[in-house]
């Protein structure tokens, strides 16, 4: 006999956490699988600063509690709601103050494999341990969509890697690295190439470099608010919109949502970083990459510039800082049966209100659900809306353990 848990969540990071903190606030019995704010520590870089403010990188607290505002004061760190950039290592450490605080237990162990059988999901764990539940959520992030385009795609590892593959940029010191991208990691990755020894240059098709303004005050004049107003994910009507309207967004035609999941406040760099990144590094915009060829220990690249002249860049290593397209396709843990049920818009699962997908008692968080409640879910100001929605469907149809004969379905 095997009990079945009402809820297991896949992924320990903002959404997972946020998310176990409101079950166990709820009384839900769940069990948590992952490594906890596993993407921010083995997969981002050191010395980076989070884009968002201060106020919009809370994880979801069930009681407003266990703030980021809080902790900075229990710790003794700088913090502000506006103008005052998150460092990566202040951000892991509140993830720990917050999983603890809340009394969250997380089984480090991964996945492998998720299977419905006979009305309820069975998980089988990296240890081989078959878990038995009701509802399944998938909260993973990101980490397993990071994006090499494809002329880089056949290089080796030893010469080109995605930014996500590096949390320590001081291995480059001396080296000439080529930087493709134009985003927040891509231009933050060239800074901290730089700041550590290494000739770094950037490399982007875009035909400019986008620097986001300073945050807007929120002591304006009321018409300057309504006007511009400052949000979560930043300022303007638009993204007003997708910070605070998540359930409004998710009733726009298909191909609205789609459009604006994916290109929706990007690609461009925080205003802090400016000075870090111009006239210090080569810049070269309105590049596309034309063909790439290693060279003993080095590649070469062929670059086609906006006149149609092709330029050469030779490097020790290329960082492809190229983003993190969410598909289905790419969640190793689902079965191929079980991911033949889930309905789909472009590439992700297509949920409801509740973030519910067509399996019933499958759910998904995220920047998976981009396409279904807006670009909020790529950003950790996501997690309150998205756990909030879950947590009282799941909480509403919670059942009591119950114990199942056998394992084989």
């Amino acid at each position: 006999m095997t009990d079945v848990v009402d809820v297991a969540i896949i992924g320990a990071g903002p959404y997972g956490l946020s998310l176990a903190a409101h079950l166990r606030r709820a009384g839900v019995s769940y069990r948590q699988f992952g490594m906890p704010m596993n993407l921010w520590r083995r997969h981002m870089p050191r010395g980076m600063y989070l884009k968002s403010q201060g106020f919009a990188s809370n994880l979801s607290d069930p009681d407003g509690t266990h703030t980021l505002r809080n902790f900075c004061l229990e710790t003794g760190r700088e913090y502000a709601d506006y103008g005052v950039p998150v460092s990566l290592e202040t951000f892991v450490e509140y993830g720990e103050w917050f999983q603890q605080g809340r009394g969250l237990e997380v089984e480090e162990q991964l996945v492998t494999d998720v299977e419905r059988r006979s009305g309820h999901f069975v998980l089988t764990l990296s240890n081989g341990e078959p878990v038995h539940t009701n509802r399944v959520v998938v909260a993973v992030g990101v980490e397993h969509f990071a994006r090499i385009p494809g002329l880089l795609a056949d290089l080796p590892r030893e010469l080109c890697t995605h930014s996500a593959d590096h949390d320590d940029l001081s291995d480059f010191d001396g080296q000439e690295v080529v930087v493709v991208g134009a985003g927040q990691s891509a231009l933050e990755t060239a800074a901290l190439l730089h700041e550590h020894g290494a000739r770094a240059r950037l490399v982007a098709r875009t035909p400019e470099v986008v620097w986001n303004g300073r945050p807007l005050l929120p002591d304006r004049p009321l018409w300057k608010r309504m006007r511009e107003p400052e949000a979560g994910l930043g300022s303007g009507l638009s993204t007003w919109f997708y910070s605070e309207h998540p359930g409004l967004f998710r009733h726009l035609p298909r191909p609205i949502r789609i459009h604006r999941a994916r290109t929706a406040l990007g690609p461009a760099g925080a205003w802090w970083l400016r000075s870090r990144v111009e006239g210090r590094l080569p810049v070269h915009v309105a590049h596309r990459l034309d063909w790439v060829k290693p060279t003993d220990q080095q590649v070469r690249l062929g670059v086609r510039t906006g006149g149609g002249e092709v330029r050469e860049f030779t490097a020790d290593h290329v960082i492809a800082a190229t983003g993190y397209p969410p598909h289905l396709s790419r969640l190793p843990m689902l079965s191929d049966g079980l991911r033949s049920q889930i309905r789909t818009i472009a590439g992700t699962p297509r949920v409801g209100r509740h973030f519910e997908s067509s399996v019933p008692g499958l759910y998904f968080a995220g920047p998976l659900v981009a396409p279904s409640h807006g670009p909020v879910m790529r950003f950790v100001y996501g997690a309150d809306y998205a756990v909030r929605k879950m947590t009282r469907r799941l909480a509403a149809t919670a059942a009591r353990p119950v114990a199942v004969g056998g394992v084989g379905g």
